[in-house]
């Protein structure tokens, strides 16, 4: 308790301004000591202990949308860089999605859902696991991966693309769906919202997706290290907090030109993509997860379980 005590004081400044930078006037993080202090600084411990010279620690950071993985992976990053002197790359799953363009291609020619970003298929997996194997070479060079900027459902310019100087100790991989594992063909059949019944009569989206799990991410996701899973309680407490992150991200952003916010409904209907894969996730992340980080209905973590 000393080790951890001791890493707070020197963590609690630089955590709390950047939480601060996350809230808005009507939504104020609560029992923020508490969540730094018993789960997100033991999990620094974790992973500094799994950390070996020379070699990048690959950690994937799980959990449905709106559970709070960019701000978790933040912190992780901050207090691994403060107290633990680690050279640490956050990178999200969503820097790589496919552009507009190429979408708009996939859903020319597959299915007009894959204009839709989100699900497997609608990224560059080819661009990450060139990320992966240049990261882990043990002559690394400098590299440059995508931004993708949200607010215009676009990837950003090359000029503001990230620039990886050294070679990093640990790379936390965040994403609604990093580790997720396919479903038997079976299990596709029946429809499980109102999106697959309408628009997927066929089942044709659900199998190319599924396909693209079974495969190429599969590839992907087996180069992980470890992997955390953020685990909400159920599907719709994660859609009350996406719309409250599509809020949050209209107030955050200052340049409202080309701004492509969604009302509530386009949430509900977009978080319907992401539904199959979220609530297998309830499941299959329980039993491939490092770490397992249970959050309650007040979107703050309960308890935490490490499992290695």
């Amino acid at each position: 308790m000393q080790e951890v005590n001791e890493c707070f004081n020197k963590v609690k400044k630089d955590c709390f301004k950047f939480i601060s930078s996350q809230e808005t006037k009507k939504d104020r993080f609560k029992n923020k000591d508490r969540m730094i202090k018993l789960f997100l600084i033991p999990t620094c411990f974790w992973i500094s202990k799994r950390v070996k010279k020379n070699k990048t620690l690959m950690i994937g950071l799980a959990g449905g949308q709106g559970s709070g993985k960019t701000t978790i992976s933040s912190i992780l990053t901050l207090i691994l860089k403060k107290y633990f002197k680690l050279s640490v790359f956050k990178v999200s799953i969503d820097d790589f999605y496919k552009t507009r363009k190429d979408r708009k291609s996939l859903s020319k020619n597959k299915h007009p859902l894959l204009m839709t970003r989100g699900v497997p298929g609608t990224h560059d997996v080819d661009l990450m696991l060139n990320f992966f194997k240049k990261i882990k070479d043990k002559n690394f060079k400098s590299l440059k991966i995508p931004t993708f900027n949200k607010a215009i459902d676009d990837r950003c310019q090359k000029s503001l693309w990230y620039k990886i100087k050294t070679k990093p100790d640990v790379v936390i991989f965040e994403g609604w769906c990093v580790g997720a594992r396919a479903q038997l063909n079976s299990q596709l059949k029946k429809p499980i919202n109102s999106l697959e019944k309408v628009n997927d009569q066929k089942a044709k989206w659900r199998t190319y997706v599924n396909n693209q799990l079974k495969k190429k991410y599969k590839t992907l996701f087996s180069q992980l290290d470890e992997l955390l899973y953020l685990k909400a309680k159920n599907f719709s407490l994660l859609r009350e907090w996406r719309i409250k992150q599509e809020r949050k991200l209209c107030v955050q952003t200052k340049d409202k030109k080309n701004l492509k916010i969604m009302s509530s409904g386009d949430v509900i209907n977009f978080m319907q993509t992401y539904q199959r894969i979220t609530q297998q996730m309830f499941k299959d992340a329980l039993k491939s997860s490092s770490i397992i980080m249970n959050l309650n209905n007040n979107h703050q973590i309960e308890k935490i379980k490490f499992k290695k």
